[in-house]
């Protein structure tokens, strides 16, 4: 018999910890890109693509990872450093200012002589022309985190007229660009740092441009030379880049960068092993942890993510438009089979909440579970089936078709088949649907293809409690018929949302009180139940032998372009 991977648990994890802007960061402790360790062709591995190549369209960690090897914002977290990930940087312009006294305005410094993969140099006209492109193409989150950029309204109600020209106002001779809100914002250095804020040339059309990387144009040390979604993905070095900054703009090691898609989590750990290569992309099974943990430990990397694993209800349609139904369900679901597929107690977290530990504001908090703690303060226990069979029947729709909708991947897959067996032991007709990882994503999101349950996840774009709470369940992150609608199963509820708003205010100057309220949110939306929260996952990471510079952003991942090989 097999032993047990053990020595998983006795790995040093690397802690999530806040990313907060840094001013004080010490580029002189950076050194300077090593071009002795440059070239090679760095080949990663996944079972599906990555979804469209375009920044501010697509949303999935699979292709942040190689987003950060390409685009750049107004700021960055930090890729290089003995903190990577952990802080906010300038990236495009010269420093992260401070907003005015009332917290209305912030003017950034555009840096000079930074050119696209074309050629061009960055203008402060891109700048602008990008942001009014993240409304026309439907950005994820311009409805819950731009949406107080002045003209964001208009822009939402609007989005092919879309004109900032009241929220931002650039300066083509000093380089000057202002961003005026309509109420404060302390996060925007961070929203300014993710991929769907990514500065692309201001001619770039204003449709997703899916896998037609030549309407794309790069700012990073790499571009997108090659997109084929049943194939493979091909990044090469950017001949204008020029390093302007070690922490948020570090030199690319490998010549190329490519990741090959259509394997299966074990056939990728099977190629890493074999050295045909540099990294496996999906998660390994469960089967194969003690093998690459005890024959293979300086090739595994295991870090902490504030992520969470959950299937979404879609609260707008039957059967899970009716409360009873979706706590039923949550009450039925035994989370400790899904921590079990995940790989087990030490790389996943039961958990019933929509927060993550490490992200202010978590309280632990499980109302469905049995013997709940006092208000339900405390962690899952086990299942109560009774209690779920009761609110079935209350709820009046048994019976109903229920679509159960994972990714294609073998782990998946397995998640697919116990929901089905448990709405189906719950009295409803459960049909399995699995998906290609990269569509599954954008397809579940639209409301229109009509999915009842949907196997998704979230991994948190910057550690703040908004980032969960206002970016998946606030009404406006609802887009009906719509492949970027991150509130997958349309929750909403005015009452929770004017909490929301009143603890971003609080943020600006009570922190300590805009947690608290953050936690009773969470509670509240807990309670309405849009979801099946089932763990928190550790990251696993298996890397070849010969790949060096490890690096792990809490934000993106595997940092590919910072990587080098021996």
């Amino acid at each position: 018999m097999r032993r047990k991977p053990a020595v998983l648990a006795a790995l040093v994890l690397l802690a999530a910890s806040g990313c907060a802007v840094d001013d004080t960061l010490d580029l002189t402790s950076v050194a300077p890109g090593d071009r002795g360790h440059q070239g090679g062709i760095e080949v990663l591995l996944s079972s599906g693509n990555v979804g469209t190549a375009d920044p501010m369209v697509n949303f999935s960690t699979s292709s942040w990872t190689l987003f950060t090897a390409t685009y750049d914002g107004l700021t960055a977290f930090t890729k290089s450093g003995p903190e990577t990930g952990q802080h906010v940087a300038p990236d495009l312009v010269t420093e992260i200012p401070k907003p005015a006294a009332d917290g209305l305005k912030w003017t950034f410094t555009l840096r000079s002589g930074i050119r696209f993969s074309d050629g061009r140099e960055v203008r402060p006209k891109d700048v602008k022309a990008s942001f009014e492109r993240m409304f026309k193409v439907h950005g994820p989150t311009t409805s819950s985190q731009f949406d107080v950029l002045a003209g964001a309204k208009e822009c939402l109600d609007a989005p092919e007229t879309c004109d900032l020209s009241q929220g931002i106002a650039i300066d083509e001779t000093t380089n000057k660009i202002t961003f005026t809100l309509t109420e404060p914002d302390p996060e925007l250095p961070q929203q300014l740092g993710q991929p769907l804020a990514s500065i692309l040339p201001a001619d770039t059309p204003p449709a997703d441009v899916g896998s037609d990387v030549a309407k794309l144009r790069s700012t990073g040390p790499y571009y997108w030379a090659s997109y084929d979604p049943t194939d493979r993905v091909v990044l090469k070095r950017n001949p204008y880049f020029r390093s302007w900054s070690p922490l948020a703009a570090p030199e690319g090691y490998p010549d190329q960068i490519v990741q090959k898609f259509g394997l299966e989590p074990t056939d990728q750990i099977t190629a890493v092993i074999n050295g045909q290569a540099d990294l496996a992309a999906d998660q390994p099974p469960p089967d194969r942890l003690n093998e690459i943990s005890v024959d293979h430990p300086r090739q595994l990397h295991l870090d902490q993510l504030g992520h969470v694993w959950y299937w979404a209800l879609n609260t707008r349609i039957p059967p899970f438009d009716n409360l009873k139904a979706r706590q039923a369900l949550n009450y039925a679901f035994d989370r400790n089979s899904a921590v079990l597929q995940a790989g087990g107690p030490g790389l996943a977290v039961p958990t019933c909440q929509i927060l993550v530990p490490n992200i202010p504001g978590y309280q632990q908090y499980c109302p469905w579970t049995s013997n709940p703690g006092p208000n339900g303060r405390g962690p899952w226990r086990g299942t109560d089936l009774a209690k779920a069979k009761r609110l079935v029947a209350e709820s009046g729709t048994a019976g109903a078709a229920v679509s159960v909708v994972p990714g294609n991947n073998r782990m998946h897959i397995a998640m697919g088949e116990y929901m089905q067996t448990l709405l189906t032991d719950l009295g409803y007709r459960a049909t399995l649907k699995p998906m290609d990882e990269g569509l599954q994503y954008p397809f579940v999101q639209n409301s229109g293809n009509h999915v009842e349950v949907a196997l998704t996840d979230w991994s948190q774009d910057y550690p703040a409690p908004s980032d969960f709470l206002k970016v998946l369940t606030f009404c406006a992150s609802f887009v009906p018929n719509s492949d970027a609608s991150p509130n997958v199963g349309g929750f909403c509820d005015p009452a929770v949302d004017a909490r929301m708003a009143e603890a971003l205010r609080l943020a600006n100057t009570d922190p300590d009180a805009a947690n608290a309220l953050w936690a009773e949110v969470d509670r509240a939306v807990t309670d309405q139940a849009p979801w099946v929260s089932m763990y928190v996952p550790k990251w696993i990471d298996f890397a070849s032998a010969r790949l060096g510079n490890y690096r792990f952003s809490g934000q993106f991942g595997f940092l590919p372009g910072v990587a080098w090989l021996r």
